[in-house]
């Protein structure tokens, strides 16, 4: 591919929703740099981009640690290119139950994929594109942003952190030509979904979602729901939805009927 949309960073990208979204990206002519743990799952997604003419680099890493989300956010734009797009897509489940029985540590654990691996990666690719004036940041977030889920204490608060701080960027860097979103994915049987149908803990405390995620483990339109997502990313990282910056997204939403309603500028 002779030319190039962008730099792209996305996040969980060695499988599920992250890998749709990456290829996709990389199929609109963005060069895009892969991170996940687990460093055989993005090189393999990056050489199937490679086998269509697209650019990726994959970087392993922990996307809660500094030095590691720096060194990522390093190697992509010496090798890519000044980042002009970030996908947090990096997420855990659990952990499931009550308040009063989960473990702390391991509640705490999973804010810090939630919150702080996307302040670590929005920390070291804002000052970049504030000094452009361009850029876009797009949080993979979930409904249960909007939710109350009893059990689900963990999840929920990531995701409500997650929308609000797309509202903080979005306002703190509007002037400075930098748009971002949050999103539902949308419900496809995901390694992700895999693992909660399988926890001991949300069988106990979860077993109408496990029941629904179990469900869908047969779905036959799951490749149409991942690449409907990665579209979604594509629409919002174009610029034409820029002025609805800030805003949380549910597959179900209608961008250019949002869009509509804005007042006239």
């Amino acid at each position: 591919m002779s030319w190039v949309k962008g730099t792209a960073i996305v996040t969980g990208a060695g499988r599920g929703f992250g890998k749709a979204i990456a290829t996709r990206l990389a199929r609109e002519g963005y060069a895009v740099a892969l991170t996940a743990r687990t460093e055989s799952q993005i090189t393999g997604v990056a050489s199937e981009i490679a086998a269509t003419g697209g650019r990726a680099l994959a970087v392993a890493g922990d996307v809660t640690d500094r030095a590691g989300v720096a060194h990522v956010v390093e190697e992509a734009e010496r090798s890519l290119g000044p980042i002009t797009l970030l996908i947090n897509n990096a997420g855990v489940p659990g952990p499931f139950g009550p308040l009063w029985s989960i473990d702390p540590d391991a509640w705490w654990a999973s804010q810090a994929v939630h919150i702080r691996a996307p302040i670590l990666f929005l920390r070291s690719v804002l000052p970049g594109m504030t000094q452009r004036r361009a850029g876009r940041v797009i949080i993979v977030s979930a409904k249960a942003s909007r939710l109350v889920a009893p059990n689900l204490s963990a999840y929920c608060v990531g995701k409500i952190a997650q929308t609000r701080i797309v509202e903080q960027v979005a306002a703190e860097a509007r002037d400075y030509g930098v748009a971002a979103f949050a999103i539902d994915p949308g419900f496809v049987y995901t390694e992700l979904a895999a693992q909660t149908a399988s926890s001991p803990d949300a069988q106990r405390w979860l077993p109408a979602m496990v029941a629904r995620v179990q469900d869908k483990s047969a779905d036959p339109n799951a490749a149409a729901d991942l690449a409907s997502c990665a579209q979604r990313c594509v629409d919002l990282a174009s610029g034409r939805y820029d002025r609805l910056s800030g805003r949380y997204f549910e597959m179900s939403d209608d961008l250019e009927q949002v869009l509509g309603a804005l007042p006239r500028v």
